[in-house]
């Protein structure tokens, strides 16, 4: 006997920043697309993953409006500024060549730094996993196109452990998928899979 269908999240990463090698949280940089080839390849691999157009959400950041025009040119995102990356404060748009070295440290305590001025990624995730909620309401497939840190936020819920998260690698314009079961349960299907 088979259960409700649960929802799946399908969380894909923006593609690079038009500046790479800087740490770009709130800096509101422009989107580096790759060429047409390569769009509509990502664009046959997200139909193969099921990504419904007409569910899609969106952090408000130019760069991932610009990947979602670039991979849903018809579609008209829902915009949740929940879903914004981490703010790192005094840190973001330097290069991360000039980031201090923080040494080593236990994932839980890198989790609750908080950069000057800005936030730790425990307090960016308690901002984003009530925007991820609100998505996991109905069963079928939300597309959400965020930011590492967002995609990061959810696999550490998916965990059960908001630091473990951390340990994932997300690249430009990859997908993770996430199930959410009506009991609230988490599955994680895939992480950081390339679209183009």
């Amino acid at each position: 006997m088979q259960g409700p269908e649960p929802t799946e999240l399908l969380l894909i990463r923006h593609a690079p920043v038009a500046q790479p090698g800087l740490l770009a949280g709130r800096s509101d940089l422009p989107a580096r697309l790759p060429g047409a080839a390569e769009i509509a390849a990502a664009r046959r691999v997200l139909a193969a993953l099921g990504a419904d157009p007409a569910r899609l959400i969106v952090s408000p950041a130019r760069r991932c409006r610009e990947t979602a025009t670039a991979l849903f040119p018809e579609a008209e995102p829902l915009i949740d500024p929940r879903l914004w990356e981490q703010d790192f404060g005094a840190w973001d748009g330097r290069p991360m060549a000039e980031m201090p070295d923080l040494g080593p440290q236990a994932r839980v305590a890198l989790a609750a730094m908080c950069p000057p001025g800005g936030e730790s990624f425990l307090q960016a995730a308690a901002r984003i996993l009530p925007a991820i909620e609100a998505a996991t309401t109905a069963p079928g497939i939300v597309t959400i196109i965020a930011h590492a840190g967002t995609i990061r936020a959810a696999l550490g819920q998916a965990l059960a452990a908001p630091e473990a998260g951390l340990a994932f690698e997300i690249a430009p314009l990859s997908a993770t998928r996430i199930r959410v079961f009506p009991d609230g349960s988490r599955g994680i299907a895939f992480v950081n899979r390339s679209l183009t």
